[in-house]
């Protein structure tokens, strides 16, 4: 007989009254080993229940289970869990204002405008009236008069115009500051689809402070297309076909955990997260041959791919800066040397393991 389906429990009616991880003593002194005992406890549970450890199901149990723990135990994983907190529906709520703010001042110089050609097509009618009263009287007195309506009519026009452009003016720069608060909150570069530098600068701060509470080890590479192929004037306009093909490898080849971002200018980098020293020189040789395996042909020319990669250990001892300059110092003397497709960046301040 078929081994009968494991019935899947209420949460509800399981025993979560203990205070915290099942760990001996206090059991709060190492908050990653303890968070690495209540994991398996969530993994437990899901196996108990016969529903498949998928990301979805682990979050709904971790949450579900951790309601009844100590409040101890609450206030040190939320202090885990803000390390890695990204604050996706604070930053969405704040660009969706921006955004709304955005179209109410574009909704805005829309109707100035149309003000304002209602107002020049009501000028062109007066004009239009007043040429056709000076035409029809050719006594001096009445052209006189026609003419001082005139001024009159045009004197108060002009300044309804004025005031309305000085308006157009306001709502315009309202509009320009707005547009540029939304590209500062944005984290895709359009050009390469792929994060820009103001997200991966974040990343790198968030994983150093990550790095600090879990001593795990990640690494960070920048990556060009060689300058020589940059240069190159038979290429021309091809080098950025080139170089969007070297961001398409790039997405195409990372793992779900890496960043992927464009830094500027061509320059490119990756965020290796979890993945020490060996294992991201590893990963630059692989994705070197990878481009160099694809070529580009420029009518009856085989041009070759080539990359140059910088590679640094994410030190929590340097600030974010200090760790890109470096990279990117390692990847100009990879560049420059032919015989080497990656370059390491050493550390400018040694890491202590506290």
């Amino acid at each position: 007989m078929a081994e009968a389906t494991k019935k899947r429990r209420n949460l509800s009616a399981v025993d979560t009254s203990d205070t915290g991880p099942m760990v001996g003593g206090s059991g709060f002194e190492d908050p990653a080993s303890d968070l690495e005992v209540y994991a398996k406890e969530v993994l437990m549970a899901l196996i108990s229940d016969n529903l498949p450890p998928t990301p979805n199901n682990f979050s709904l149990y971790f949450d579900r289970i951790l309601e009844d723990k100590s409040e101890d135990f609450h206030k040190q994983v939320n202090a885990v869990l803000d390390l890695e907190e990204d604050n996706d529906n604070e930053k969405s709520i704040a660009l969706e204002k921006n955004l709304k703010q955005g179209f109410s001042a574009v909704k805005s110089v829309l109707q100035v405008s149309a003000s304002l050609y209602q107002n020049i097509a009501l000028m062109t009618k007066v004009l239009e009236k007043r040429k056709k009263e000076l035409k029809d009287n050719s006594d001096p007195q009445m052209a006189g008069s026609v003419i001082t309506s005139l001024e009159h009519d045009v004197d108060r026009l002009s300044l309804i115009l004025k005031k309305q452009v000085e308006q157009m003016k306001g709502h315009y720069d309202n509009t320009a500051s707005i547009v540029k608060s939304v590209e500062n909150d944005t984290i895709f570069d359009n050009q390469y689809g792929i994060y820009n530098k103001r997200y991966l600068l974040e990343k790198i701060a968030q994983e150093s402070s990550l790095i600090k509470e879990f001593k795990h080890k990640s690494t960070l590479i920048m990556i060009r297309l060689s300058k020589k192929l940059e240069t190159d004037s038979s290429i021309g306009k091809a080098s950025v076909l080139m170089t969007r093909t070297v961001a398409r490898m790039l997405l195409k080849t990372s793992r779900r955990s890496d960043i992927v971002a464009h830094y500027g200018n061509g320059v490119f980098a990756m965020l290796l997260k979890h993945t020490d020293l060996q294992s991201a020189k590893k990963a630059s040789d692989r994705l070197s041959e990878l481009v160099s395996s694809s070529n580009f042909f420029l009518a009856e020319r085989e041009v070759q791919l080539r990359i140059s990669i910088g590679v640094k250990n994410i030190n929590t001892q340097e600030s974010v800066e200090s760790m890109v300059t470096c990279t990117l110092t390692a990847m100009e003397a990879a560049d420059a040397n032919p015989a080497k497709d990656f370059s390491v960046c050493e550390d400018t301040i040694e890491e202590t393991n506290t």
